[in-house]
């Protein structure tokens, strides 16, 4: 499985997965397949209802699109983790696409988001997320009626990157203000600009336009990551060009190319050229155009984004005389940041704001002009170093872990303004109402001209209620305390006292950027294991108190990241398999750790539910016991399970030696087993094609053995299935709305709770179903 980046850590997803079905190959046009989104999936076999276990947030937005035509109608894109509608009455945001499923997981990195304003019910999203062999799909142009509720799909003959450098660049999906029917697409690696005429339901691309791009972030990356074209990356429509139901004459298109960055059509796209007079040598990121006073509107960087960034300038182009002017913020010179987030006050022209997206240290930047880039003000200033005088308070009670816990030293704060700013928009109906994106979440204000006051200062708060963006790594499910505990990355993971409330703050003390793996003593739930990424030791951490407070560890010798961890059942032992070190045990709190024997490196490791002193490991193809508390490892014959592709398995609480065991790799072996003699042999569960995770939860009414969970293919459906009856029979409890592309991260049942399952998904974060009725 490769290491795929996402927001600005790393992320595992698997390269296992077939190519979508009915997509195109090659050819000058794209089609549509003529079927909802959801047609192919089976329904449900138990009615289930959904929730997602509140976070708010944890991931990267780096598009915000508001409806020109109808006011609180606006939208969200993640990178990973789908699109969203913004629901004022609640003021909250709405996922759109959990129908996506295992087979199109690619599906749900969101690269571009359109809002028609002619027909505000429609809405159009360009899905993706990655252009290299990590997505093995094509991308599509997702359509929708009814703002998002369903979809239609037109594949598309090549790659889109959600996920990608350069996501935060954009709209690269744009609906023509006059003729609806007409949009445009800008792809990345070369494939140049397309066109649909019948409102999306097919895409031809425009071959005579006279450029596709050329700007690769790393050309020597041989992963394809970093060295694809960028391609085009904005399509921009002067609304004053046309009108009723009239194509729109002029159109501006931005390309990775730093020679070369803006084109123009004054004939409705039937030809192209450069604009001449252009500044050159940056990458134009964003341009919005304000049609009431003529004004193009560029941001430029360096680089494509979303972490890097050191130069940068903003431009306004002024489409009546062809004037190019530079009216950057701050000189380029004294700049360490490239420009990106880009918006215009639709009801006082002349007001734009930019950001400064790559400014990590000691903040992000954020600038506002009212008289079309004459004069700016910043969001933060220095009163005298490294006192910072604001022009906004900060008031994260509804998200409070977005305090990260830290207290750092000026000029840095906490919280702080954000990163990783590329989407930021002021509503078009209400000059006081501003969101913007960042890696972790998405701010706004609702006052936001008390900046233009003399002393003024507006209110920045967390407006991500319903947006759930983590990718989640591992959970446990004690049978006492929290009910839930999680490791997730980029943010680390948290103890989930209550799943309907946003928890105070992550694990802390220390912080991992990702949580790898953690468990829990069975008998003694109170102590806890965790084990993580971080750029220094220590990467594993103990709890006595059921994960609220920690202590870090010792690490062996050569550890890199963080692995998995095992805690035995009564608390006494820990083995650890982190990454770059073979596998550890130790005694007490990882005061010191002992070389594991007969284990090789890299194996997943778990703990039996009832005797302390017997420990397991599983690593291409060949299962492993330990019988002395982790010190030895005996390998034990292991006939038909899976040697390639991720496995996962899990010990059954309050039964000594019994396991179960899922994964393998399409194609070759794959699916479920069981074994009740501690690993000595294994049973493939009948008519489990493909199982990628397994839980356990309360048993049935009636039953004596815990309810069974695993993400996996039964009769031909992918699902979430559940078991009351050992693995006889299976149920399925998700259906066609409720798919959440990738789940093969991690699942467990509820030890308190009969038919609750927590189900992991890499970008929206962790789901929970129960029983209908509950």
């Amino acid at each position: 499985m490769p290491a795929v980046p996402r927001a600005h850590r790393a992320r595992v997803l698997p390269a296992l997965l077939g190519l979508l079905g009915g997509v195109l190959v090659g050819g000058p046009s794209a089609t549509a397949d003529d079927h909802a989104l959801t047609a192919a999936a089976a329904e449900a076999n138990e009615a289930y209802s959904w929730k997602n276990v509140r976070i708010d947030g944890g991931g990267f937005v780096p598009g915000i699109v508001f409806n020109r035509s109808e006011r609180d109608l606006a939208y969200a894109r993640t990178d990973i983790g789908g699109a969203y509608r913004w629901q004022e009455s609640t003021a909250s945001w709405k996922p759109l696409l959990d129908s996506v499923g295992w087979d199109d997981w690619g599906h749900t990195g969101v690269v571009s988001l359109a809002s028609d304003a002619v027909d505000p019910d429609r809405v159009y999203a360009a899905v993706g997320t990655y252009t290299n062999d990590w997505d093995p799909g094509n991308g599509a142009v997702l359509r929708s009626a009814d703002r998002g509720e369903t979809w239609r799909k037109a594949d598309l003959p090549f790659k889109l990157g959600g996920n990608m450098p350069g996501r935060g660049m954009g709209e690269r999906l744009a609906v023509d203000p006059h003729d609806n029917d007409v949009l445009y697409l800008g792809a990345p690696s070369g494939k140049g600009l397309w066109r649909s005429t019948d409102a999306g339901a097919t895409w031809r691309q425009v071959t005579n336009f006279p450029n596709p791009g050329n700007f690769q972030q790393d050309p020597s990356d041989t992963s394809g990551y970093n060295s694809d074209n960028q391609g085009i990356v904005w399509v921009t429509f002067d609304e004053s060009t046309g009108s009723g139901g009239t194509r729109t004459r002029t159109l501006y298109v931005g390309v990775a190319d730093k020679a070369n960055s803006v084109y123009r059509s004054t004939d409705g796209g039937g030809s192209w050229s450069r604009v001449a007079g252009q500044p050159t040598g940056l990458l134009a990121h964003k341009g919005v155009l304000d049609a009431e006073n003529g004004y193009l509107y560029l941001a430029y960087s360096d680089r494509a984004g979303p972490y890097d960034g050191g130069k940068g300038q903003v431009w306004r182009y002024a489409t009546r005389t062809g004037e190019w002017r530079n009216i950057s913020p701050v000189a380029e010179a004294d700049t360490h940041y490239g420009f990106s987030g880009l918006t215009v006050d639709r009801q006082r022209p002349g007001t734009v704001m930019v950001t400064g997206y790559s400014s990590w240290y000691p903040d992000t930047q954020i600038f506002r002009t009212r008289d079309s880039g004459a004069n700016w003000s910043p969001a933060w200033r220095y009163a005298s170093y490294p006192a910072r005088e604001n022009r906004y308070t900060m008031d994260i009670s509804s998200v409070p872990w977005l305090s990260w816990g830290a207290s750092p030293a000026p000029p840095e704060q906490s919280p702080k303004l954000g990163w990783m700013t590329e989407a930021l928009e002021i509503d078009p109906f209400d000059s006081d109402r501003m969101m913007y994106g960042t890696g972790a979440t998405v701010y706004g204000t609702e006052n936001l001209t008390r900046w233009d006051e003399p002393g003024g200062k507006f209110t920045l708060r967390p407006m991500v209620k319903g947006l759930e963006e983590t990718a989640v790594n591992d959970l446990a499910a004690p049978p006492s305390g929290a009910p839930l505990l999680s490791a997730l990355g980029d943010i680390g993971g948290f103890r989930h006292t209550d799943l309907t409330k946003v928890p105070p703050l992550m694990y802390t003390s220390p912080n991992f950027t990702s949580t790898t793996s953690l468990d829990y003593a069975a008998a003694r739930p109170s102590t806890v294991i965790r084990a993580g990424n971080a750029d220094a030791a220590p990467r594993v951490a103990f709890s006595t108190d059921n994960g609220a407070h920690w202590t870090g560890g010792q690490e062996p010798s050569g550890v890199t990241g963080g692995g998995t961890v095992a805690a035995a059942a009564d608390g006494s032992r820990f083995v650890w398999s982190p990454e770059g070190a073979g596998v550890h045990t130790a005694t007490g709190p990882g005061s010191s750790w002992t070389a594991a024997k007969g284990i090789p490196r890299g194996a997943v490791v778990e703990a039996d539910r009832v005797d302390p002193k017997v420990f397991y490991g599983f690593t291409s193809g060949t299962f492993y016991v330990s019988s002395d508390g982790g010190l030895s490892f005996t390998a034990k014959a292991s006939a038909g399970l899976p040697a390639e592709g991720p496995v996962k398995f899990q010990a059954v609480p309050g039964r000594k030696g019994d396991l179960w065991l899922a994964g393998g790799k399409a194609g070759g072996t794959y699916g479920l087993w069981r074994s009740t003699d501690g690993g000595t042999s294994f049973t493939k569960v009948g008519g489990v094609q493909e199982a990628d995770t397994i839980g356990f939860g309360k048993a049935a009414p009636g039953a004596s053995y815990q309810a069974l969970y695993t993400s996996a293919r039964i009769g031909g459906v992918r699902g979430i299935f559940r078991s009351t009856d050992a693995g006889a029979t299976w149920v399925r409890v998700n259906d066609s709305r409720h798919q959440w592309g990738w789940t093969g991260a991690a699942i467990t049942g509820d030890p308190r709770i009969y038919g609750r399952v927590y189900v992991a998904t890499n970008g929206r974060g962790i789901v929970y179903g129960d029983t209908a009725g509950r």
